[in-house]
């Protein structure tokens, strides 16, 4: 479904909203205000639309999809505009590609949801137990490395599954992800349904990944198909949205994913059911699919250029943040967003930087950042001129320093720990001993291509499991204190050949993990073999070693632990554990 355009001129916004979505979201709170509707029902409902309960009374946080990380200039703009009006001047970005609005009054919503509508984006199907935004490679289209493109195939799922009628009522939630190239660059291997492009014998299709999932149980995803052709993959997608429908645990919402249906029946066992429900499925004669993804904006010419000397800091984004494109003359830039947050003012400005310097899309990545892409060679250092302006020009993207984290204890309720805190500590530590120099500083540039990722509890919404380094919220009782730590996780990391969950090591008093990381830095500089890298180090060394290295660091006297040891990051007062029932599984 695209917006009515003139004839001759094609429609470059994805719009999957619908004003009926934000009347009905009216109609139902005025029924839930009047008693008409029971508070169960209300959640229900208001977690199907993407409005979500926060640790803090009174006060929503809004989540809208973002099929495949796709938006224009136009649909930024309103995101911005929403921030300012309703979320305190802040968005945030998910690890799967959607932006989310805090600290929302309810009352606002509505109003907040007719803006989002009018520019084409929703919130239908962002929470609750259903199918998740789809998310794919945001350099799909644009990647040397690529297969082919999967756009087009993300967006026939995405509107196929959208309102479907088993869309909205499953066990638990259903995702689904697409990777463009071999190395699982979207990492389907974590997903329900994971979709890796591939072709054979001159034709195309997918190898096909189902029961992924990460939380407090992470599986990486088995292998359905090797290869299936790309006409079948919507009649595939919906036989195991079927199965997950029917089969999925609905007593127990721990239980409930469909990796747990892959665990009772087995590969082979859960490849017999999903063939029965694909075979009910071709009698009902539905017509093939057609692979149409909305258009991308056409690229500036690629000889454009604006005269602009090249700022300080310049040579460190270029190296880090730019990627040269399947396109010559053209190249992928990405916005590295500490911890995800970004500004109405600074949205404004990826919005006109879109525009001028790109071809007025803006993609949105699982880790955290922004893309523009087609951005002619002689922009780049325009670009970045606007976008140091704009407070957006951090070098770093994709490396050790750009952290990935949940929101935390700052906002959710079953998070014990402030890991965006922590994610900021971390962060600073390292761009600390990039200025200062010296041998620390080279080290860890020898480490830039490894990962952080942060979560505030086990459930890994910051993706800790497949993180070289990931880190979950945890508390430990020091002397009759609760002190906030962190579990170490080592050797996560999803390519080709799966997903792969870091070793649990040992647990580290959270204002102890920046030292304690630039430790495992250090060694690395100093017992690295060749041209071996950071993840490849953490990998190799026994549990033990990494025990002996950190002993300083996780060994902790009562009678020597510092007062502000038993203080979460950004906190003033004591720490107490204060989990609450949270929503995702409701």
């Amino acid at each position: 479904m695209t917006m009515n355009a003139p004839s001759q001129q094609p429609s470059f916004l994805p719009r999957f909203s619908l004003a009926s979505d934000v009347d009905e979201f009216i109609e139902t709170l005025a029924r839930f205000e009047e008693g008409q509707l029971s508070p169960d029902a209300w959640r229900k409902f208001r977690l199907l639309r993407g409005t979500y309960g926060q640790r803090q009374e009174g006060v929503q946080m809004v989540r809208i999809k973002v099929p495949l990380g796709y938006m224009v200039a136009e649909q930024i703009r309103a995101v911005a505009a929403v921030a300012e009006r309703h979320a305190r001047g802040r968005s945030h970005l998910t690890t799967r590609q959607n932006f989310q609005f805090h600290f929302v009054q309810l009352a606002e919503v509505p109003t907040l949801l007719r803006t989002l509508e009018e520019a084409g984006v929703t919130t239908r199907e962002a929470c609750g137990n259903s199918v998740r935004n789809v998310t794919m490679s945001e350099l799909s289209g644009v990647d040397p490395q690529q297969v082919f493109d999967v756009r087009p195939h993300g967006e026939a799922l995405v509107r196929f599954f959208l309102r479907h009628p088993k869309s909205s009522d499953l066990p638990r939630k259903f995702k689904i992800a697409l990777s463009c190239s071999p190395r699982d660059c979207a990492q389907a291997a974590i997903h329900d349904v994971g979709l890796i492009a591939r072709e054979e014998g001159g034709a195309r299709g997918f190898r096909v990944l189902v029961g992924g999932g990460l939380s407090t149980s992470p599986q990486s995803a088995a292998v359905l198909y090797d290869f299936l052709p790309e006409d079948q993959i919507l009649e595939l997608a919906e036989a195991v949205l079927l199965v997950f429908d029917a089969r999925g645990n609905r007593s127990n919402k721990h239980r409930a994913r469909l990796k747990y249906v892959l665990r009772d029946l087995g590969a082979d066992g859960l490849r017999a059911v999903i063939e029965e429900e694909r075979a009910k499925i071709r009698l009902r004669g539905d017509a093939p699919p057609v692979f149409q993804a909305t258009p991308e904006p056409p690229p500036p010419p690629v000889d454009q250029a604006t005269p602009c000397d090249a700022a300080p800091g310049y040579l460190a984004w270029r190296a880090s943040n730019v990627r040269a494109q399947l396109q010559p003359g053209y190249h992928a830039v990405f916005i590295r967003l500490p911890l995800g947050d970004i500004t109405t003012p600074q949205l404004q400005a990826v919005a006109d930087a879109a525009e001028r310097f790109a071809n007025g899309a803006v993609w949105t990545s699982a880790e955290q950042n922004l893309l523009l892409r087609f951005v002619p060679s002689g922009e780049l250092r325009a670009l970045h001129a606007a976008l140091q302006a704009a407070g957006l020009a951090a070098d770093g993207a994709n490396t050790l320093r750009d952290v990935t984290s949940c929101p935390g204890a700052d906002s959710c309720n079953l998070a014990v720990t402030t890991s965006r805190g922590l994610g900021r500590a971390i962060a600073s530590a390292l761009d600390g001993a990039i200025a200062a120099g010296g041998a620390l500083g080279d080290a860890v540039h020898l480490a830039k291509d490894a990962s952080i990722k942060i979560s505030g509890c086990p459930h890994s919404c910051g993706r800790h499991h497949i993180a070289d380094l990931g880190f979950h919220g945890a508390a430990r009782k020091i002397g009759g204190k609760a002190m906030p730590v962190y579990q170490l996780h080592l050797g996560g990391g999803v390519d080709g050949t799966g997903a792969v969950f870091g070793a649990q090591v040992v647990k580290i008093p959270a204002k102890r993990v920046p030292a304690a990381l630039l430790l495992l830095i250090e060694r690395f500089a100093a017992e690295r073999q060749g041209d071996e890298t950071f993840a490849s180090y953490l990998r190799r060394l026994p549990a033990d070693r990494i025990k002996e290295l950190l002993a300083a660091h996780t060994s902790i006297d009562p009678a020597d632990a510092q007062d502000d040891e038993f203080l979460d990051f950004d906190a003033q007062n004591g720490f107490v554990v204060e989990t609450k029932a949270g929503e995702c599984a409701a």
